[in-house]
């Protein structure tokens, strides 16, 4: 990503690093090329580090010491000798888990320290202490005796200043139990985050937006929300407010939301209901996915992206993004077809350049970013950060 521009003196330039620093720095940059490229050997470290061939043997004898790498396996056939070892990173070093809290089910995924999925399993949904026991059930079927760190995506506000899910209107009371009992039974990092800033971040790590500093998730389903990421880092806002675009106050709903409901702003234009209402306006029945796939009709669609370019407008004339990605379910099965109408729509609306892209990730979003949000969380803490 590209970092952010600072204002302000030029700083003093920094003093040189003390030895210890530089290896704990080496060893953080054999870790990343590891953990982005898989296993390499010595040769192809000095080659990416750019250090010396004693130094990387130093810094893999350091890091197989530690517990953090092994010898995974040779490079080539025919080669032989300590140049052709392989190294990677111990996946099983550390366990974690990534759950996905709607308002009606919990998805948990186990995962390795690489963050490959080990095992995935619905846990109860209303009975707190019996999630914790079928999460505790599911780690052990593969081999995990603990959890290194656990992050939960779930909806409603996170208090960014002491990451507690808040007590928020319309969501069921089980939400929060389920957090507490978490982090009062495991031993384990238990981090909270909402749904669709963990869906941002996947699109940022593994989806189509990839190749890009500043973007907005608008995120389409059951709800609607936004997430916000500008020049590389997610922005959350001063309460976790930020992106709370079902509360957006827009043309067409006939009524204005309240503080404790969001039915007269843009979610009474783009929640899952809403669709599925406009789709039936066109003689459509069948499920609000099918009707955006394009079983309902043309005609449709152009009333749909006339729908969702009104609060993306709004999200882009403020805050200028540059892309707007729909995402969740629904923006899924719109796919390139429904972006290229919003898009068309956008720029009618607005004086700034803003694209739209589909997500290919879909609802699967939420879970794919609460794995990379543990992977993350874990790898700092057990690499030296």
């Amino acid at each position: 990503m590209t970092p952010a521009l600072a204002s302000g003196p030029t700083p003093a330039p920094p003093s040189p690093a003390s030895p210890s620093t530089a290896r704990a720095l080496n060893d953080r940059l054999a870790l990343r090329l590891l953990q982005e490229s898989g296993p390499l050997t010595a040769t192809q470290l000095k080659t990416m580090t750019g250090l010396s061939r004693p130094s990387v043997a130093d810094l893999v004898d350091r890091l197989t010491e530690a517990g953090l790498v092994e010898v995974v396996g040779e490079s080539g056939e025919q080669r032989r000798g300590p140049n052709a070892k392989l190294y990677g990173i111990i996946a099983r070093r550390a366990h974690l888990a990534a759950l996905d809290v709607r308002t009606d089910s919990v998805t948990a995924v186990v995962t390795d320290l690489l963050g490959h999925p080990l095992a995935e399993a619905a846990l109860p949904v209303g009975a707190p202490e019996d999630a914790v026991a079928a999460l505790l059930r599911t780690a052990r079927e593969v081999g995990a005796e603990a959890l290194h760190t656990v992050v939960i995506g779930a909806p409603g506000l996170v208090d960014p200043a002491t990451g507690e899910l808040r007590d928020t209107t319309g969501l069921p009371a089980w939400h929060r139990d389920l957090v507490t009992a978490l982090q009062r039974s495991l031993p384990a990092v238990v981090v909270v985050e909402n749904e669709t800033n963990l869906a941002a971040l996947a699109e940022q790590r593994l989806g189509v937006a990839r190749d890009l500093d500043s973007f907005v998730l608008l995120w389409l389903g059951a709800g609607v929300g936004a997430a916000v990421v500008l020049d590389g880092r997610l922005r959350r806002g001063a309460s976790g407010g930020a992106g709370e675009i079902g509360f957006l106050p827009v043309p067409g709903t006939g009524a204005l939301p309240s503080a404790t409901d969001c039915g007269g702003g843009f979610h009474a234009l783009a929640g899952r209901e809403a669709v599925t209402a406009l789709a039936a306006e066109h003689g459509f029945a069948g499920p609000a996915e099918d009707a955006v796939a394009g079983a309902a009709g043309e005609p449709f669609l152009e009333a749909l992206a006339e729908r969702l370019a009104v609060g993306a407008a709004a999200v882009a004339a403020v805050l200028d993004p540059g892309c707007v990605v729909l995402g969740g379910e629904l923006g899924r099965a719109g796919g390139p077809a429904l972006a290229a109408r919003v898009a068309d729509r956008l720029s009618a609306l607005i004086p700034v350049p803003t694209a739209v892209r589909a997500t290919t990730l879909g609802g699967s979003a939420i879970l794919s970013g609460a794995r990379e949000a543990a992977r993350e969380a874990a790898q700092e803490v057990l690499f030296g950060g």
